[in-house]
């Protein structure tokens, strides 16, 4: 298989790059933060259509950075059997503290770097009729915590976008999943933004203590793209907190609003 996978170079990028290059696909780890490369490089131990990684640096919310990557995988592979949208940053704040910067910052990178690679590779997927897209979301975007205004609101987008595009794009034969992981051992948190450090440090001490890691988050990805899930719940927390919120959502309210009574608290 032929993956390119952004945010390839930490966290769950890097997990996934390590399980794809682990069972023999070809894959291209794209990223901003490849320490090493600079511009439109790529590096590896070898090139495509060698079974290696490919380090690329990519900017996903560069247009001239995706054309180029476009480009970089016809000309090697000739094609893409998937695209793994996973590049992202933290942000949250309560609604008074994070600013239309941040906001503007987490939708620039979290959702219109999604949709910037979707439109990059479709054409190529609709030619093929084949291949699929699988964007990386949060349970956040399913289940929303208060605090969290931009972060939940962005990947709510994340996921519906996703669920068009998987409508839109079938007839193609192509697929489209969403992921939505809940907290798992990551450095998600050294990108974090929002002006509210109270929330950030919380945020901080539930991943630190999470016993998920980034590789069972990988894991339960791969199984998911090769069942052809267009919604992938990768671990219990997640699955259990979106069965609360649509079995009973008189619960899940209850949850959420003490939660945001406990800020207050806090706060006095």
């Amino acid at each position: 298989m032929r993956v390119l996978v952004t945010g390839g170079a930490s966290g769950l990028g890097e997990a996934l790059v390590n399980r794809f290059a682990e069972r023999g696909d070809q894959v291209i780890s794209a990223d901003l933060a490849h320490p090493d490369l600079s511009g439109a490089e790529s590096a590896g131990t070898g090139s495509p259509p060698d079974k290696s990684v490919v380090r690329r640096v990519l900017d996903v919310t560069s247009d001239a950075d995706w054309a180029s990557a476009v480009d970089f995988v016809s000309s090697s592979w000739g094609g893409l059997d998937l695209l793994v949208n996973n590049a992202g940053v933290a942000g949250g704040g309560r609604i008074e503290r994070c600013s239309l910067e941040d906001w503007q910052w987490i939708f620039d990178v979290n959702l219109f770097g999604v949709v910037r690679g979707t439109r990059a590779f479709v054409p190529m997927l609709k030619a093929q009729g084949s291949g699929r897209i699988v964007n990386t979301a949060s349970l956040a975007g399913l289940v929303h915590p208060p605090g969290m205004g931009s972060y939940n609101a962005v990947k709510a987008a994340v996921v519906a976008f996703s669920e068009t595009a998987a409508h839109e794009l079938a007839p193609y034969g192509v697929g489209v999943t969403a992921v939505c992981p809940s907290y798992f051992r990551t450095n998600l948190m050294s990108s974090m933004r929002g002006g509210d450090a109270d929330l950030a440090a919380q945020i901080t001490r539930m991943v630190e203590r999470s016993p998920i890691t980034a590789d069972d988050i990988a894991a339960a990805v791969l199984e998911g793209i090769e069942r052809g899930d267009e919604l992938i719940l990768p671990d219990e927390p997640a699955r259990a907190a979106y069965a609360l919120k649509l079995s009973d959502r008189t619960a899940y309210d209850e949850q959420m609003r003490a939660t945001a009574a406990r800020a207050k608290e806090r706060d006095a």
